[in-house]
């Protein structure tokens, strides 16, 4: 399991972030030591290396969170809810994404899953559940598609929204260049220079980086 390194750390917040699927999105566990709670953050596959790391880390998932519905962030979320009992929330922008799971998995060539039903829907600045998180609206990428923040440990969960020195692809279906681009500059580009990014695939970056150098979208 390669972890991404350039994670932020304190006595009681843990985040691991590592790839996972047959597409290598990057998930997450965003963990509090102190109350034992985690989320997880687009299992997108190896179900079994996330529900390990978890018990290595002795935390107890308490949602299962998704920055967009594209099949490489929600393959393993069933299996990971059976596992665990934690609920599954998705942006309703993005229930039709959801529904269409067993058609991205043919349009790509992987086998086959069924979802359960999300849980709860994601709105927008909503208080998540763990280590002071929030939610924010981002859409672009897809109608639905959501970042999370985590103001104290100044640390973004940006899923395919915002990359290092790219931006998520608009051309599929739902996505909008306009929405996308007003998501990065308005929502994420206020954030602290100083944020660490972590993106749905590939290394992390800073915004204040972001802002200065990504050429599709300047600050």
């Amino acid at each position: 399991m390669s972890e991404q390194s350039n994670q932020p750390q304190s006595d009681n917040f843990v985040i691991r972030t590592f790839p996972v699927g047959p597409l290598q999105c990057n998930c997450s566990i965003i963990g509090d030591t102190l109350t034992g709670k985690a989320l997880v953050v687009d299992p997108g596959g190896d179900a079994d290396k996330i529900l390990r790391l978890l018990k290595e880390l002795n935390l107890r998932a308490v949602a299962i969170i998704h920055t967009h519905a594209h099949l490489d962030h929600i393959l393993a979320s069933g299996v990971i809810k059976e596992a665990t009992g934690a609920p599954i929330l998705l942006h309703e922008g993005d229930r039709f994404l959801w529904d269409m799971v067993e058609q991205q998995c043919a349009r790509f060539g992987v086998p086959t899953v069924s979802l359960p039903e999300p849980d709860q829907s994601i709105e927008d600045d909503q208080a998540l559940d763990c280590c002071g998180g929030v939610a924010i609206h981002t859409p672009g990428h897809t109608p639905g598609s959501v970042s999370f923040w985590f103001d104290e440990y100044k640390t973004l969960i940006a899923g395919d929204t915002l990359f290092q020195g790219s931006i998520g692809r608009t051309d599929l279906p739902g996505g909008n260049f306009d929405q996308i681009k007003d998501s990065i500059s308005q929502r994420l580009y206020s954030l602290s220079d100083d944020a660490v990014v972590i993106t749905g695939h590939g290394p992390s970056t800073q915004i204040g980086i972001e802002k200065q150098t990504n050429n599709f979208i300047r600050g």
